[in-house]
């Protein structure tokens, strides 16, 4: 049983994790540091290198026939971890901000209501499969916080990478809102009173 919970799928689930609070350091060293975007490039290095592991530990523990109740659990909550720390991270700097925090909300409430859902399902013994939809939906979050976390210092090496982010994070919210609309009408039958 330890050898499943120490296999390379979750080792790589359990390293998304780890990168979580390695982006938050960066984020409170760009301040700091002389060169501030510095530390916006290794935060976005190991962002970057965490949304590969989310692909990657799903797809090793298929092929290699390593799933595990440890990593069914986990992973969604690697993946809710690391998308709601950057949209809090580029909330807190300005980077997302008016009309656009609208976009990082709903993404946040929907993540939120989607686990209490699926978690409740779990109580029944029902099971509701992810989607291809909402795989890409979480490709776009990854790509819009990666723009994002790039923000002023991607602006200097490739023009208007911010509005991009921002562009990209208001069409995760529309796949977030219709995924969100398909888990709970796919729950909804097994709900009661």
């Amino acid at each position: 049983m330890a050898s499943r919970a120490y296999n390379i799928p979750n080792l790589l689930t359990y390293a998304r994790i780890i990168a979580v609070p390695l982006i938050v350091v960066c984020f409170f060293l760009e301040g700091r540091l002389q060169s501030s975007d510095f530390a916006r490039w290794t935060g976005l290095a190991i962002f970057i290198v965490a949304s590969i592991t989310d692909y990657l530990d799903g797809y090793l523990a298929r092929i290699w026939n390593q799933t595990s109740n440890i990593g069914k659990m986990l992973d969604p909550i690697a993946d809710k971890l690391l998308i709601a720390s950057v949209l809090l991270l580029m909330a807190a700097d300005g980077t997302i901000a008016g009309w656009s925090l609208w976009a990082a909300i709903t993404i946040l409430c929907r993540e939120i209501l989607v686990s209490g859902l699926r978690e409740y399902l779990a109580a029944l013994k029902v099971s509701v499969p992810v989607t291809q939809i909402a795989k890409w939906k979480t490709t776009a979050q990854m790509f819009a916080l990666a723009f994002l976390l790039a923000g002023p210092a991607g602006d200097k090496v490739l023009p208007y990478t911010t509005e991009i982010g921002i562009s990209l994070l208001w069409i995760a919210a529309i796949l977030t809102i219709y995924t969100g609309y398909d888990y709970f009408r796919a729950g909804a039958k097994h709900m009661v009173d």
